[in-house]
């Protein structure tokens, strides 16, 4: 009894959305020449509330797939919203790329459940969270699957196409590696990147392939680094799904984004807003179980805490942005300084990343460089 109470309390946490108990859901459809019989079923996409991460469950029929599991505190929260709908194996795993809040909860999701076919992009990365995943892939025997551009795959009745990454070198920036896949279930579509940025969503474009969907995952959590107007209007979605956590210190979803979506005339769905998203697809139209987001309010940088020191440097005669020019922050590995507000900033890993208050003078003196990204 206490451990189904647990179970509850935690899908309660996960999902959020009361709507998701209550079964009312609202719809939407797109028409799209290209379709697969669905042979009467439905296809599920939950994109779970993991606060500032990503998950995504995807269940069709008897099949299930997952993309990322949400940051290291998030596995067993993941874990347990599987078991309540009823997963025992999932066909596929893919890990978008091995940032800790895509694949930090991967690892025990991947210990308590069976699977089949793991995908990541093919690069290393040696952090202990990343060393977890690819040490349950070990030990349960199985290989890396790495994706190819075009390589398309069955999930029941329905089917996902590799979309990213394209190139095999984007240099340092781990989001442009995101595994990127177009989910099809009879004429409807749904477009997930990860958290790839403007130069991957350049190459998909540049692959000439369709592209259109009814629904887009945002990348990068609804940054402005990424969902640029030229991708948007190639995929040209009813509706966009931002998952982000709440008051994050990022300032997900950015007003830039923000602004893109509603100039495309395109729903906006968020998990720091409504919790867990559930959408469902009898092949011609997709059902919602919660409505769109009216505020279209776009996060700050820094979160509650960035407000709290801009308020009280108000006060003092001050402003933040007076504050902030005296405060870098360094990447000891890449030997580059950034801008508080850079989206580069959030790539660095904790242990690489250090604070100052010395001028750009200084820190040039001292063999960093300059970002080109932010210029500080």
């Amino acid at each position: 009894m206490g451990f189904l109470l647990l179970l509850v309390l935690v899908f309660s946490q996960v999902t959020g959305c009361g709507n998701l108990l209550t079964g009312k859901f609202e719809s939407s459809s797109r028409a799209v020449q290209v379709s697969k019989d669905t042979n009467g079923e439905t296809l599920e996409i939950h994109f779970l509330d993991v606060g500032q991460g990503d998950a995504t469950l995807i269940k069709q029929g008897d099949h299930a797939m997952l993309i990322d599991g949400g940051n290291n505190d998030k596995g067993t929260a993941v874990q347990s919203y599987l078991q309540y709908q009823g997963i025992q194996n999932l066909d596929y795993v893919i890990g978008t790329h091995p940032d800790a809040d895509h694949v930090g909860g991967l690892d025990v999701v991947m210990y308590k459940f069976s699977w089949d076919t793991v995908i990541l992009p093919d690069l290393q990365k040696d952090t202990k969270t990343y060393q977890e995943v690819l040490k349950v892939i070990e030990d349960k025997g199985k290989k890396i699957t790495y994706p190819v551009a075009g390589d398309v795959y069955n999930l029941g009745n329905a089917e996902f196409t590799i979309i990213a990454p394209v190139k095999e070198d984007y240099g340092d920036n781990w989001n442009e590696y995101s595994v990127g896949i177009l989910l099809q279930f009879g004429e409807n579509r749904f477009v997930f990147t990860g958290d790839a940025e403007e130069e991957a969503e350049q190459d998909m474009i540049a692959q000439k392939i369709d592209l259109s969907a009814d629904v887009l995952k945002a990348a990068h959590h609804g940054s402005d680094t990424a969902n640029t107007m030229p991708f948007l209007e190639e995929v040209n979605p009813v509706s966009v799904v931002i998952s982000c956590g709440e008051g994050n210190s990022y300032g997900h979803p950015r007003a830039g984004a923000m602004n893109n979506f509603r100039s495309i005339g395109a729903k906006v769905y968020r998990t720091d807003e409504q919790g867990t998203i559930v959408v469902v697809s009898d092949g011609r139209e997709i059902t919602w179980n919660c409505s769109p987001s009216e505020s279209w309010k776009a996060g700050e940088p820094g979160g509650t805490q960035e407000k709290e020191l801009e308020k009280a440097g108000t006060d003092r005669g001050e402003t933040n942005r007076e504050t902030a020019k005296t405060e870098y922050i360094i990447n000891t590995n890449t030997k580059k300084f950034h801008e508080k507000s850079c989206g580069s900033v959030e790539q660095i890993q904790e242990e690489n990343r250090e604070y100052s208050n010395l001028t750009t003078q200084e820190l040039e003196e001292q063999g960093y460089e300059p970002c080109k990204r932010c210029n500080p």
